[in-house]
């Protein structure tokens, strides 16, 4: 037993009711169990209680064993005076307790213990995949709601920092999350560093001219520092050799890799992607929220990187012809982790629902993602029916499942709580 699922237990009001009594012998009957307060202060605010007749209204705290109370110098805290019952899985007798003690031990179906037991020991990434299996269950609306809120805001955080240290310049923050995401995970850092190591406005001023956005990006990437004959990366090295002089500029720390990807992925292929959007659109954010639907996004983001890079994955190897355009599920990857976000950022903070809307609207308007977290619900049968969804998804399997947030979860709610449904007259077990 622990106390988050004793919590749980109380707040759900998973135990046997009937013939309530304190370890005093006094009759108990709950009429309100209080609102959970997951802050300072007892676990329970707001309880109604009648024992023996009289009826209280207070606050119930909760502890494994009631000599938990000591341990944690309740008994010298004025925050605790108002506590009118103390709930306990297992009571010490030994204990003297001015406050009434109800002890659950024996009240709480065993299935509920079982059940919670085996997912905290279970290894798979989806504890109560088995159960979930079996039962077919999804999440409900309101659930998939919550989730894509907390993925969100928890995002919106990031990119208040970020502003913070823009200087509340959003198309800096927008340049800053583009460029880490054309990073990938690999390279996010070290593309993010690179932006903020570039001004978006200095870029503005050299969009005209590819190679010298390209010689920039490359540049302070360290990718230029090579030995090649072909002219135009000559071209390159001439104008970043220049242009670092005149701007004063250092390149990134971060290292930038390129083990075990392939060619399409390779850092100098982004990069050279970047320069183009660059050299085909400005003030990105600005244009992001006036668009209407992700399809008019997809449209500015799908560029295609200038000639040289058809002959090339790395600037000092040849290769066979292909085209490097941005693929549509980079596309697709960008506005989800960058455009939603930052267009739900700005809608939160800057009190405009109408954006925090549309960011929504476009995850629900756009395919949803394959990835190892889908996979593994696709083989509950559940497939996301779009990128809502599937954003949903990763949120639930990377801060609820892979962390055991079992009694935080919906599902994992829905199903402990049908356990305690037993045929009349079954005993419950003490174990």
């Amino acid at each position: 037993m622990t106390e988050r699922l004793l919590q749980f237990i109380w707040d759900r009001q998973l135990y046997d009711t009937d013939a309530l009594c304190t370890e005093d012998g006094e009759l108990l009957e709950i009429l309100d169990k209080g609102k959970w307060n997951h802050n300072q202060g007892p676990d329970f605010q707001g309880a109604v209680l009648n024992i023996s007749g009289i009826t209280w209204a207070g606050n119930v705290e909760l502890h494994v064993r009631t000599g938990d109370w000591f341990l944690h110098g309740h008994q010298h805290d004025p925050g605790y005076e108002n506590v009118i019952l103390h709930v306990v899985w297992e009571h010490d007798r030994s204990v003297v307790h001015s406050v009434p003690v109800l002890e659950l031990k024996g009240k709480v179906s065993h299935f509920l213990l079982e059940r919670y037991t085996g997912w905290m020991q279970q290894l798979r990434s989806i504890p109560c995949q088995d159960e979930r299996i079996r039962q077919r269950l999804k999440p409900s609306d309101d659930w998939l709601e919550s989730l894509i809120d907390q993925r969100l805001t928890a995002r919106c955080l990031i990119i208040e920092q970020m502003r913070r240290i823009a200087g509340g310049d959003w198309e800096a923050v927008c340049w800053w999350q583009i460029a880490r995401n054309f990073g990938q995970h690999v390279n996010a850092d070290a593309f993010e560093e690179l932006a903020r190591g570039i001004s978006h406005n200095i870029l503005a001023r050299h969009r005209s001219q590819i190679h010298q956005i390209e010689a920039l990006l490359l540049g302070q990437a360290n990718l230029l520092n090579i030995r090649a004959e072909d002219p135009y990366v000559g071209l390159l090295q001439r104008e970043y050799k220049h242009l670092r002089h005149k701007l004063k500029l250092t390149g990134i720390r971060g290292q930038i890799r390129f083990l075990r990807m392939r060619p399409m992925n390779f850092p100098t292929v982004r990069l050279a992607q970047l320069a183009m959007l660059i050299h085909s659109s400005e003030h990105w954010f600005s244009h992001f929220r006036q668009m209407k639907d992700p399809e008019a996004a997809e449209k500015m983001l799908t560029v295609t990187a200038n000639d040289f890079w058809h002959y090339h994955f790395r600037p000092e190897k040849p290769s066979a012809y292909q085209p490097k355009t941005l693929g549509k599920t980079m596309v697709q990857g960008i506005i989800i982790n960058s455009v939603v976000p930052m267009l739900y950022a700005y809608g939160k903070m800057m009190n405009e629902p109408a954006d925090t809307k549309k960011a929504k609207e476009w995850l629900r308007a756009m395919l949803p993602e394959r990835n190892m977290a889908t996979r593994l619900f696709e083989q509950e049968h559940w497939s996301p029916a779009n990128a809502l969804e599937s954003q949903a998804i990763l949120e639930l399997e990377k801060k609820y499942c892979e962390q055991k947030r079992c009694l935080e979860c919906n599902i994992g709610q829905r199903m402990l709580s049908e356990t305690i449904i037993l045929p009349a007259g079954q005993s419950m077990n003490n174990s």
